[in-house]
């Protein structure tokens, strides 16, 4: 048997990375810590050949030659709920938000620091992990439902499209209806880590659910933003608008 084969990892990370220098530093360093990385340097042969590797996690490159990282993100997310870590440019904030709107469950700007990665890594697994035990459920509100087991909802007659951060971030909210939210509760919900201060992730993904629900962004009724202390799922507001 071969050394390969012998050792038990921890998780296959799928990593999709052009910068060979770079995929290089990060398999030895995962792999150091009991991860089983596997490398595709090119979009298209991640694409064509990503469901293989029976990944538990894909660390996803944006740029990259063949097929960019959105639409491997798209098109994964057509088929499957595995974890994607999305890999972004240093300051690039319309990256983050189409990042978190195609499916990414988190990002991590460039350039990637080693405690960072494997923080992020290790969050995401812990809360896909406590995913897959939870037992299937539904919340009902007025015309809005939510299945848990199929990450489906629906508003009225239409099934509204979801990614699985915003269904995870709607469910959250949803599970704590009529309770105000604090950023910090629903920062270390969604990634496992404090919140900074300075991260927008959570308003991107809030300001998204009031698009797709039909809430007015500018006077939100269904998802409230309470100033200074954070955000609340209001249970009575789902009737037609």
């Amino acid at each position: 048997m071969s050394a390969e084969t012998s050792i038990e990892y921890s998780a296959t990370v799928l990593l999709v990375e052009d910068d060979l220098a770079l995929a290089a530093w990060i398999s030895d360093f995962l792999h150091a810590r009991g991860f089983r990385v596997i490398h595709f340097s090119r979009g298209d042969q991640a694409a064509a050949q990503w469901q293989h590797s029976c990944a538990d996690i894909i660390l996803l490159d944006l740029m990259l030659p063949g097929m960019n990282g959105l639409d491997i993100c798209k098109l994964i997310r057509q088929q499957s709920d595995v974890p994607v870590l999305m890999l972004t440019a240093q300051g690039e904030e319309l990256d983050e938000v189409l990042a978190l709107e195609n499916g990414a469950n988190d990002y991590l700007v460039k350039p990637v620091r080693p405690r960072a990665l494997l923080a992020r890594l290790n969050s995401i697994l812990r809360q896909q992990q406590k995913l897959q035990h939870q037992q299937p459920a539904q919340l009902q509100f007025g015309q809005l439902s939510l299945d848990l087991s199929s990450h489906r909802v629906c508003l009225g007659n239409h099934e509204i499209p979801l990614s699985a951060t915003e269904f995870k971030l709607l469910w959250f909210l949803a599970s704590h209806a009529g309770t105000v939210l604090s950023r910090q509760q629903v920062f270390l919900e969604m990634t496992g880590r404090d919140y900074d201060g300075l991260d927008r992730r959570i308003d991107m993904l809030i300001s998204v659910l009031r698009r797709k629900l039909g809430d007015n962004s500018s006077q939100p009724q269904r998802i409230k933003t309470v100033w200074g202390q954070g955000y609340l799922f209001v249970a009575d507001a789902w009737q037609p608008l």
